[in-house]
């Protein structure tokens, strides 16, 4: 079985309603060398359908329907967690908490450093290599 990750560039999903940071952000991280998909809601994400595919997610916390917190639980209860960074510029506390109780690996406050999320990134990406590796062995 052949991590995806291990193929070519990771490759990181960001979904947001906001296009300027989408693309703001797809331009970033694909002049770090990685790929990335954008989605401008949880619902378009889910609809892509392949996201084991994704190294990690970039997830606003507060999307028009389905929030970023909603997607965070969805993808426990269907064994499909990834490594997921929250961005936000109007989360509360108490959601910032939660998210990271629930096992985000990063919570960035807009605006954020491109030097921040970068090291996020990275992270999520070492940790979506150790959790691939795990799961090439159980099989």
């Amino acid at each position: 079985m052949t991590n995806v990750i291990e193929t070519g560039p990771p490759l990181i999903t960001i979904v947001d309603d906001e296009a300027c940071i989408r693309e703001s952000l797809s331009s970033l991280l694909r002049s770090a060398g990685y790929r990335a998909n954008e989605y401008s809601s949880v619902e378009d994400f889910l609809s892509w359908g392949w996201w084991d595919e994704s190294a990690c997610l970039i997830l606003d916390v507060r999307l028009p329907a389905m929030g970023g917190l909603d997607l965070q639980r969805y993808l426990a209860e269907a064994a499909r967690a990834r490594p997921i960074i929250f961005i936000s510029g109007h989360a509360t506390e108490n959601e910032q908490t939660w998210a990271m109780l629930k096992g985000a690996i990063a919570f960035l406050r807009k605006p954020f450093s491109d030097e921040a999320l970068l090291k996020a990134v990275r992270h999520s990406i070492a940790l979506s290599r150790v959790i691939g590796g795990m799961n090439q062995g159980a099989g």
